[in-house]
């Protein structure tokens, strides 16, 4: 969970993905619907091809697709995959309530 003080802090999110096979327009969509639901207003998303920027893909080591990261608030973060189990997501980016 963010902690308090980070509450209003906007949560940058780079989304790499494969042009638009079904698992990359999956995930962007999971993605935007997550954000909207528990980011409102607090978000970016960038969204990069591994097609039309390898070499950008090859330096943040995304070997998958899709790969989330999330680069603020630290630590950073990353999840691969269509990011259609939200609670796991939430969890994973630390914007959910942790489990016991």
């Amino acid at each position: 969970m963010i902690p308090p003080e980070n509450a209003a802090a906007v949560v940058r999110l780079l989304l790499y993905v494969a042009d638009d096979t079904q698992n990359s327009v999956v995930a962007v969509d999971n993605l935007t619907a997550i954000c909207e639901a528990h980011l409102p207003g607090r978000h970016t998303i960038e969204v990069v091809d591994v097609f039309q920027q390898p070499d950008r893909a090859l330096a943040d080591r995304v070997f998958m697709t899709p790969t989330l990261i999330r680069l603020a608030p630290l630590p950073v973060r990353r999840i691969v995959g269509t990011l259609s189990q939200q609670e796991k997501v939430l969890h994973a980016l630390g914007l959910g309530p942790v489990r016991p």
